[in-house]
Formats: C-alpha cells, sequence, structure tokens
C-alpha cells in the first residue's frame, strides 16, 4: 500500500515515516515538502493514505486536500500543531477521514491507522471498494454503484466482500456510517444529531438513531452526554 506524507519540515518527515514503518514495514512512503511535490507523486503513484501539513509553503494543506478529494480517491488525514475547531470543521467538510496534531505522539496515529491493519489481507478490488466507501460514506452508495466504479461485476463483489471482509457490503456501509457519528458527537459538540446523521450518510434522523441506540445501547444524545462528560 502508497502512503504519502507532505510537509515542509524533513524532520517531522522523518519521524511520521519512522513511526509508520515502525509498525507497517511492508507500506511504501513516498514524501514531499510542497503541494507540487505531492501533486507529481500521486500522478505517478496508486496512492490510498496521505498525511497533509496544513501549513504548506505555497499552497495550504487545505487547498492541497481539496484538489487531492476532487480528482482522486485518497483517504486524506491532516496534521496540524493548532488545535483549532475551525480547521475540524474544515477539514470535515472536505472529506477528510482524519486528523492529528503536531507534536505527533506514536499512540494517536497509531489509532488513526488501526483502520488500515487489515488491508494487507484484502485484494486490490476490496482495498479500492472500502477506499471509496470510506471517500464516499455520507452520499447514497450502492453494491451496484460500488462495483462500477472498480469495474467488476456486483454479484462477484458481493461475495468477495463477504469472504474478505467478513460482512455484507451494507452492514460495513452502516457499521463504518455509525463509528464516524460516534467520532462526529464527541468531537463536533455544536452540530446538532440531525446534521451528523445526514453528514454520515442516514436519510432520517429517526432511522439513525434506531441504528445507533441498536450498535451503542444509548441514544445519540445520551452518547454524547456521557462521552463529553468524561
Amino acid at each position: 500500500m502508497n502512503i504519502l506524507l507532505v510537509d515542509d519540515e524533513p524532520i517531522e518527515l522523518e519521524q511520521l515515516e519512522y513511526l509508520i514503518q515502525k509498525k507497517f514495514p511492508t507500506w511504501n512512503i513516498f514524501m514531499a515538502q510542497d503541494a507540487s511535490q505531492a501533486l507529481k507523486i500521486v500522478s505517478q503513484h496508486d496512492i490510498y493514505i496521505a498525511f497533509l501539513d496544513i501549513q504548506l509553503p505555497g499552497k495550504s494543506g487545505l487547498e492541497l486536500a481539496t484538489e487531492l478529494s476532487r480528482i482522486h480517491t485518497i483517504d486524506i488525514i491532516m496534521v496540524t500543531a493548532f488545535q483549532s475547531f475551525e480547521y475540524a470543521q474544515t477539514s470535515l467538510r472536505l472529506g477528510v477521514i482524519d486528523y492529528i496534531t503536531k507534536p505527533v505522539i506514536e499512540d494517536e496515529l497509531m489509532t488513526v491507522l488501526s483502520r488500515y491493519e487489515r488491508l494487507g489481507r484484502y485484494s486490490e478490488q476490496i482495498i479500492k471498494a472500502l477506499q471509496i466507501i470510506q471517500q464516499e460514506y455520507s452520499e447514497k452508495l450502492t453494491l451496484n454503484y460500488l462495483a462500477s466504479k472498480i469495474h467488476i461485476n456486483s454479484a462477484y463483489l458481493s461475495r468477495k466482500f463477504q469472504e474478505e471482509v467478513g460482512m455484507g457490503f451494507s452492514e460495513y456501509l452502516n457499521d463504518f456510517r455509525l463509528k464516524e457519528a460516534q467520532r462526529m458527537l464527541i468531537e463536533f459538540p455544536d452540530l446538532s444529531i440531525s446534521t451528523i446523521a445526514e453528514r454520515c450518510g442516514f436519510n432520517s434522523q429517526h432511522y439513525f438513531s434506531q441504528m445507533f441506540r441498536k450498535m451503542t445501547g444509548q441514544s445519540p444524545r445520551d452518547y454524547r452526554l456521557k462521552e463529553t462528560a468524561r
């Protein structure tokens, strides 16, 4: 799997590279110090995850994230020295998967990367399918749409998904959406339940609340109150 690290500080790049390769030695890591270098790498390699520093010379990390999201399917993780709610909101609107703060703490980085641990056991087709789900989970995703995006038969994709992931497409999609909702409920306390439901791809707040309670045993509101009170 190909990973891209973008930061104008060589020491930061080296530290991030060291921490990632320590846990995932088989991953291929590419590094860039500005947006132009990053775009060149992305045009030449199939990048799965990109870590982008927000404060880059010239085009900012957020501007780069916007451009990458528009023309590529890449999981983007922002890296910033500023714990800013405004940055977090902007990142969320851009479809950024997550963000971490500098100096990078190994445990925090591993938590972010934990969702990718099983990818080494997946076929290229399933990796692409999961990547699309994680990028477009807020949209009306269907198995037929997913199959068309990766140019395979939907029945074949359904079977492969069950075999490799251990659950069906719809179950995985709902599970991913609910986990994203859990994160948003805590990280964005000013967002309403209905807004979070919509941003996570649920058609109605009522259905979202039903599914959330089934998964966690709590309503979204109670979950938020309990977790933010800790």
